[in-house]
């Protein structure tokens, strides 16, 4: 049986830092100081969160790592566990309510075991004993440390989505008696939906189970505007999966691994086989508000592989296609575990062996009216503050339309790119 690859073999892999390739026209950014990440989300306000597997839950503010963890937890970190995920609650802005997905550690006479925990924040740090556990899931296996999954993010239905490994042992997945190898849903303050798909044939928490059949989904990705679910299931023998979430749907491990054909299972929407690449370790939409990336990156997912190193695109039409294909975005990664995309359209990626990278296209710079290293809606506040308004001067040479001049064609021409509907200023 192949090593559960997820994070075991990122801990297994030498930590070295080659430089990225990127596409032509792009660049990078990297924020380093991080020990042993696992995780990341991205705050309302474009704070990063990235968890540390040792149970430290950083915060990267304006481009920097602040020196002070939001919260630190006592953790298990053997092996696969630890500190695995964090989400922000929907209403964040008024609740300031932060989720996190941890091991527990073993009492004595004990096992350890994960939990889902609600904190409160208050600014960079958390609120002193402000822990809520919403959720502690099924007691680990006395030997194995592995597939704990961890990911966790709300749906466009406001309820909290949960990956959970299978703890190295598969007729977990298979059972509706446990909530391992599953993809759990509940509400934000630990009760359980009752249009759940097993709501009324499981019971207690299991009633929570919204998909089974899985091996470790150690990471997923929402649509941020249609709310489909991609799950990026970590293989085993053969093959790395993305599985379209659908409510109620067996994926079919540990019976089937990668296509499938047998009926009552799901076969994935994409899948890939080794060498090198090892393990699925993230994925993301490129379906942010501010479509920085050129036009042929919209709608895409862009999803990650540990062992190979590299940021692939998938391009898919709205509903399922029989034949997507995937072509390389990055290359040269250092053991890449998440993905997500920023408010301003540029893309984040999480490493093992560097940190958190930015990538953002060029091109999308020359729209920074106010200086700030990036493209928004601020600059085109800026713009119109200084056209109509009488405000500070735009960046020298400032034309986005490049006709030579600056006037309310500039307005235009920059509102189309920032929505999605017109091309990169010039």
């Amino acid at each position: 049986m192949r090593t559960s690859i997820a994070i075991l073999a990122i801990i297994l892999l030498p930590f070295f830092a080659p430089a990225a390739t990127l596409p032509t026209g792009f660049s990078e950014t990297i924020v380093s100081g991080l020990t042993s990440p696992t995780a990341m989300a991205l705050a309302p306000d474009g704070r990063i969160f990235v968890c540390q597997q040792g149970g430290s839950l950083r915060v990267i503010k304006n481009g920097a790592l602040l020196t002070t963890p939001f919260v630190t937890l006592t953790v298990d970190s053997n092996g696969e566990r630890g500190l695995l995920g964090v989400a922000f609650d929907p209403d964040f802005l008024s609740n300031q309510s932060i989720y996190v997905y941890y091991t527990v550690p073993a009492p004595a006479g004990g096992r350890a075991h994960n939990r889902i925990s609600r904190f409160t924040a208050n600014g960079d740090i958390a609120v002193v004993a402000s822990e809520s556990p919403i959720l502690n899931l099924n007691d680990l296996s006395l030997t194995a440390t592995n597939h704990n999954g961890g990911a966790i993010h709300f749906g466009r239905d406001r309820k909290l989505y949960a990956g959970v490994g299978e703890n190295a042992t598969g007729t977990n997945s298979q059972t509706l008696a446990n909530l391992l190898g599953k993809m759990l849903r509940l509400n934000s303050d630990g009760t359980i939906p009752t249009d759940n798909p097993f709501y009324g044939t499981a019971t207690g928490n299991n009633r929570m189970i919204w998909a089974l059949g899985l091996r470790n989904p150690f990471t997923f990705a929402v649509h941020p505007m249609s709310g489909r679910i991609f799950i990026n299931d970590v293989g085993e023998s053969t093959w790395e999966e993305i599985d379209d979430g659908i409510a109620g749907a067996n994926y079919g491990w540990p019976n089937s691994e990668g296509p499938t054909t047998t009926p009552g299972e799901t076969t994935p929407l994409y899948y890939y086989g080794h060498g090198p690449a090892c393990a699925i370790a993230g994925g993301t939409f490129y379906a942010p508000e501010v479509r920085q990336f050129p036009a042929s990156y919209f709608e895409t997912y862009l999803f990650s592989d540990l062992c190979g190193g590299w940021i692939h695109e998938l391009t898919l039409p709205p509903a399922t296609p029989t034949d997507p294909t995937a072509i390389t975005f990055v290359t040269g990664l250092s053991n890449p575990v998440d993905l997500l995309v920023g408010h301003d359209g540029s893309l984040y990626y999480l490493a093992r062996g560097t940190g958190v990278g930015r990538i953002r296209w060029d091109a999308s710079l020359h729209g920074d009216a106010d200086g700030d290293g990036s493209t928004t809606n601020a600059d085109l506040f800026y713009l119109i503050n200084n056209i109509y308004g009488g405000g500070p001067a735009p960046a020298p040479g400032f034309d986005v339309d490049g006709n030579g001049q600056l006037n309310a064609n500039d307005v235009s021409y920059l509102a189309a790119y920032l929505y999605g509907r017109g091309p990169a200023p010039i």
